[in-house]
């Protein structure tokens, strides 16, 4: 959480704890083994918070991509829907 924060330039504590739903999962995992075998794959950025900082940026270069659907939602659920 800490690393996300930082590269959106907040604070540490800058957000709000909820507790997890029950059986949430703890981890995600992916067993990349065929994709690199079979298809020669490997990944584009082996330093995960250069990956991060990469994909931040790239969000934050296309808001008009996803900023009408998110207020969209957001306008919904504010209404009592989902």
């Amino acid at each position: 959480m800490g690393l996300i924060l930082e590269s959106l330039g907040l604070a540490a504590d800058d957000f709000d704890h909820v507790n997890d739903r029950a059986g949430h999962d703890l981890r995600y995992a992916i067993d990349s083994s065929k994709l690199r075998d079979e298809l020669g794959w490997t990944p584009e950025y082996a330093d995960f918070s250069e990956g991060l900082r990469r994909t931040i940026e790239w969000y934050r270069e296309r808001q008009d991509w996803w900023a009408p659907t998110k207020n969209d939602v957001e306008n919904r659920y504010a209404a009592g829907g989902q």
